[in-house]
């Protein structure tokens, strides 16, 4: 294209020299100066590598582990990852959906031991009341921190710290620091922790279900635009007339429940809710989300982001069990060296991006 001015109504164009004040180099038929792609591209590389990053080393991990470990790319040990992983895949769901929102919940772990001890406890009323409850409680207290986060403006990792310590000292208190077993009369609890379908783990279909449903939200329903909307700019969704706060609330309490699903699933697996059950898994769920290419800061991101980042984060900690030289506490330093290193790569992919726009 040729950037032309004309002298009168009705004259011949005057070709304006390339270089002019006030005119972009000029690519294409005339012999205009080339425009520069480099910077255009970098963005598009950078955004590329951001998104697309978390499944090229899951492809490298997978294709490095089936090399190097025999027993690794077998159905029983592949199963196994993701039987173990399943219940970390939900509470990870709920922190995709609070990320998202520009938000953090570090209470999901001790939400998580509040479930399964609720569950067991109601046990003995059968499968259908037990669960319910488990859900439930997950949901109040997820639900309680949004309420504190809107109503009493309060940062997120303020109210969801405070109610991380609450909610494990009530857990720890109310049991005396023992297992509740789960009753036997409650089987339907037992069979979402240990059973099978098609020889597929029933944690594991749970956890696939969850996700699928959390994409469809995500993706095409208002709620989910809302979602996104809110952890772009909350000012300015407040000024188009979306109702923030109620979509924090709702974030929150879907994040509160999906905790309490995976303790369900945990005390059916273990046969008890266990007070310290969950220990740690905010941290490890928060892990899953940004690896897999979610942004802290909100508005960029998704379910399928989550999916990549929990099975990356499970394959690495499998392959670091079948070398067997590693140990757990060694394990956790090379766990946290590579979350902040994908931190700092992220960072430095999402401003390299922005410069170059």
């Amino acid at each position: 294209m040729e950037h032309q001015g004309q002298i009168g109504g009705s004259g011949p164009a005057l070709a304006v020299p390339p270089g002019a004040a006030g005119t972009p180099p000029t690519h294409g038929a005339g012999g205009g100066v080339p425009v520069p792609r480099a910077p255009a591209f970098r963005s598009k590389a950078a955004s590329m590598l951001q998104r697309q990053g978390a499944v090229v080393a899951l492809i490298i991990v997978c294709i490095f582990g089936a090399i190097r470990y025999e027993p690794f790319a077998t159905p029983e040990n592949l199963l196994n990852v993701l039987r173990q992983n399943s219940m970390l895949g939900l509470v990870a769901l709920g922190m995709t959906m609070v990320i998202l929102t520009g938000g953090i919940d570090l209470s999901v772990g001790s939400v998580l031991a509040v479930a399964g001890i609720t569950t067991a406890w109601l046990s003995p009323q059968g499968t259908a009341v037990a669960l319910l409850g488990g859900l439930a409680a997950g949901a109040v207290l997820g639900a309680l921190n949004g309420v504190l986060i809107t109503r009493a403006g309060i940062q997120p990792f303020i109210v969801t710290l405070a109610m991380m310590i609450a909610a494990r000292g009530a857990a720890l208190g109310a049991t005396d620091e023992n297992s509740v077993h789960v009753d036997r009369a409650a089987k339907g609890i037992m069979w979402l922790g240990r059973g099978k379908v098609v020889g597929i783990p029933v944690p594991v279909l749970l956890a696939a279900l969850a996700f699928l449903a959390g994409w469809v939200v995500l993706r095409y329903t208002r709620f989910g635009r809302y979602v996104y909307a809110a952890g772009d700019h909350q000012d300015a969704a407040r000024l188009l007339g979306l109702k923030v706060d109620r979509v924090l609330i709702a974030t929150y309490a879907i994040s509160g429940a999906l905790a309490g699903l995976a303790g369900i699933v945990l005390a059916g697996r273990l046969g008890a809710g266990q007070p310290v059950a969950g220990n740690g898994w905010e941290l490890d769920a928060i892990a899953a989300v940004v690896v897999g290419g979610t942004l802290l800061s909100g508005g960029q991101g998704g379910v399928g982001a989550t999916v990549v980042g929990v099975l990356l984060l499970g394959i690495i900690f499998n392959l670091f069990n079948l070398e067997g030289t590693i140990t757990p506490w060694w394990q956790g330093v090379l766990r946290g060296i590579f979350l902040l290193g994908v931190v700092v790569v992220q960072s430095r992919l999402q401003r390299r991006a922005a410069k170059a726009a």
